[in-house]
């Protein structure tokens, strides 16, 4: 196992408070494809393993390796490979917002308008079933967001934190990352989160509320072989 569970979240996530999410083939895990892109290596995956993470994604397939910072098989091929940094919650101003309100299915198609137009990561059509999301609305209409998505025991990771670009520079990040981590605290548990280490703005706003950084890390998309082999 990992040092640490905030070592391989994925992994710690989907044998711990996510389990129900998890869709396992022989060590390797994952989310269901309209839930979360995330999947969970083993810390030491063999032949086996990337034999059984290709079925599971499927031949040709592209399978993203959040946070894998082992060899890629010669027959997979990367076809996406950003630095990422991991931070944690050290001192968060943590506090609820008297404008966020929670979201629920019922804004699935309003969350994934703001996700296209913003592009903070991955937000597919149940992620929403992964946490607490919050949002604030302008005239009706939702400008911002921020919620849960991997929960590692003790932990959570904050993510899809996003703003309409019209209103950008108002706060609106910062207040729901703060609202987020106080429902995160309020369960004894610490926040977290991931971005890319490029995306230096986000960057600076994370630690200027209160996170720091934990480690860095990788973005990784393999494509599985077009012929796999018999498991």
């Amino acid at each position: 196992m990992s040092a640490h569970v905030l070592d391989n979240p994925a992994l710690a996530s989907l044998t711990g408070p996510h389990a129900a999410f998890a869709e396992r083939r022989g060590r390797v895990l994952r989310y269901p494809p309209d839930v979360s892109p995330w999947l969970a290596m083993p810390d030491d995956p063999d032949a086996g393993d990337w034999a059984d993470l290709g079925a599971l994604a499927g031949p040709g397939a592209e399978v993203p390796l959040s946070g894998y910072v082992g060899e890629v098989p010669p027959d997979w091929e990367i076809t996406f490979d950003v630095e990422g940094v991991q931070l944690v919650d050290d001192g968060v101003a943590a506090a609820p917002d008297p404008e966020a309100v929670r979201l629920g299915p019922a804004d699935v198609p309003e969350m994934l308008d703001l996700v296209r137009r913003t592009q903070p990561g991955p937000f597919l059509p149940r992620t929403i079933e992964l946490g607490t999301y919050l949002g604030i609305r302008r005239d009706g209409a939702l400008v911002a967001m921020a919620g849960e998505r991997l929960h590692p025991p003790g932990w959570t990771e904050i993510s899809a934190v996003c703003t309409d670009p019209e209103l950008r520079g108002q706060g609106l990040a910062g207040r729901l990352v703060r609202a987020v981590a106080h429902g995160i605290r309020a369960r004894g548990e610490t926040p977290f989160l991931h971005t890319g280490a490029h995306n230096t703005t986000a960057v600076r706003l994370y630690e200027s509320l209160g996170f720091r950084l934990r480690r860095r890390t990788a973005f990784l998309v393999a494509k599985a072989p077009q012929m796999l082999g018999v498991g």
